[in-house]
């Protein structure tokens, strides 16, 4: 029974003797594993870059998208893309035949209002005195044949008048005697008879021989001649009507309409008479310096509408405003080419520049005249030099985060740079030399002190290193104190919330 028992705590202490040794060696293996997995690094010295980075997309040192002031048909486009042109060339053309017209005439329009300034300014001519006294001796004469008809009317028609109206009368009744007898003779009909074997002459002189017996009612004058005698008729009818009344009209005497047009007559003549002399009295005492005034006025006014109608003509025509490269053409021959939209878009590729929104938070750090490096997405083998060139004085807004656009001028490149390519630029604010540095990806921060530190590792130990660091940029922080150059940090490839990288 003993010996049983005895048995029984050696297996106990064999089975656990086994089971430790199992842990043990796993907790070996998992911390050999653990520090094979540590991501490491060696604390080095050496120069570091400062540097700023940013992105924008690349703009020609010119660019503008032209347009015409006014609509019109598309008359010539001379370009094509990718054309070289010079400033002056015509790059589109629209019809100008309807502002050349315009122009014409507004050019004629100022021709006589500067001949009536210098009328004005020149005073009476002899010519235009004899012409304004003979216009006041016919009104007056007119005046007089008024008056004197008016008398007439009052005083009634004489004998005389009314055997003239008579006589009208009895001409008019022959003359329509004559057009009813014409009228009635286009009425008459006769028949025509050819009997079998007959022989006829036709009017063209050929003979010919009836076929059979022909009988036929012919009514020659039938058509436009009964037309015509039927018009001389009617007109006839008319004109005797028209003598008879106005012979009854003699015969009743002047009525009181045509007592009240006869002194209508009177009071126009009378006034025309009075224009005439108000007309030549102007004439003789020359323009007054209102009239003058007035006539130079018109004169100012067009001269404007010359050279507005002159420009509508120079606008017709789209020229380069600048040496530069056709980069768009958006009309084409015989379209409408409306106003204000673009036409021609015109680049200056010969050099380049960016511009870049920087972090308030780093726009303190640059100045004009710092270098830059660029680099394209489309261009992933290309890196152009640059030069900060300008600095925003006022902020943008974007996203709510406050930025400072920055302009970077390319240096001259032959890499094959085109407008609107995304490019990412690197400002170099700093070099530093000769300092300890380590990557960033290294640093964590102690949340409860806010103090950094690395893991170093020494052998098979890694222990905890309070670090102070100066400047980071790139991926690269510098060790102030705490590290030596050689120096091997490491750290565990877990996230984790507390990493510098993260802060």
């Amino acid at each position: 029974m003993k010996r049983k028992t005895l048995y029984v705590v050696l297996g106990i202490i064999l089975v656990a003797a086994v089971a430790g040794g199992l842990v043990w060696r796993s907790r070996q293996q998992s911390a050999r594993a653990a520090r094979e997995d540590l991501r490491s690094a060696v604390v080095e010295r050496g120069d570091m870059l400062v540097t700023v980075s940013a992105s924008g997309h690349i703009e020609p040192v010119s660019q503008a998208d032209l347009s015409f002031e006014a609509s019109g048909q598309v008359a010539e486009v001379p370009v094509e893309v990718g054309d070289q042109v010079q400033a002056g060339d015509v790059l589109v053309e629209l019809e100008a035949e309807r502002p050349a017209l315009e122009a014409d005439r507004a050019r004629a329009n100022l021709a006589a209002a500067e001949a009536q300034l210098a009328k004005l300014r020149a005073g009476a001519q002899e010519e235009e005195v004899e012409a304004n006294e003979a216009n006041l001796r016919a009104a007056a004469a007119q005046l007089g044949a008024a008056a004197a008809e008016r008398d007439q009317v009052a005083a009634g028609p004489g004998q005389p008048q009314i055997a003239a109206a008579e006589a009208e009368v009895a001409s008019a009744l022959t003359e329509q005697k004559k057009a009813d007898d014409f009228y009635e003779r286009t009425l008459e009909c006769f028949t025509f008879r050819v009997s079998k074997g007959e022989t006829i002459k036709l009017p063209g002189g050929d003979v010919i021989t009836a076929p059979e017996d022909i009988e036929r009612e012919i009514c020659p004058l039938l058509g436009v001649p009964e037309e015509q005698a039927r018009y001389r008729l009617e007109a006839a009818n008319e004109a005797l009507e028209a003598a008879r009344a106005r012979l009854e009209e003699l015969k009743d005497g002047a009525s009181q309409d045509q007592l009240r047009a006869a002194q209508a007559n009177v009071a126009s003549a009378a006034s025309q008479r009075d224009a005439a002399q108000a007309q030549l009295d102007l004439l003789l005492e020359g323009a007054t310096e209102e009239q003058i005034a007035a006539a130079e006025g018109r004169v100012t006014q067009a001269r404007a509408s010359v050279r507005q109608a002159e420009l509508a003509v120079e606008q017709t025509v789209l020229e380069a405003p600048f040496d530069a490269t056709v980069g768009v053409v958006h009309v084409t021959t015989g379209e409408q080419a409306s106003a204000g939209l673009p036409a021609v878009t015109l680049v200056d590729a010969s050099s380049f520049h960016v511009n870049v929104a920087v972090d308030e938070l780093d726009v303190g750090q640059l100045e004009k005249g710092q270098t830059v490096r660029l680099t394209f997405d489309a261009l992933p083998d290309v890196r152009v030099p640059g030069t900060v060139q300008r600095i925003a004085t006022t902020a943008g807004v974007d996203g709510g985060v406050v930025t400072y656009e920055v302009r970077i001028d390319l240096e001259p490149t032959d890499a094959p740079i085109r407008a609107d390519m995304t490019t990412n630029a690197t400002i170099i604010v700093a070099e530093l030399t000769d300092v300890v540095k380590i990557p960033t990806w290294a640093v964590r921060v102690d949340r409860d002190t806010g103090q950094y530190y690395v893991n170093r590792r020494t052998g098979d130990e890694v222990e905890r290193v309070d670090v102070r660091l100066g400047t980071r940029s790139e991926g690269v922080a510098q060790v102030l104190d705490g590290l030596s150059a050689g120096d091997e940090i490491v750290r565990a490839p877990e996230s984790s919330p507390f990493d510098f990288e993260a802060e």
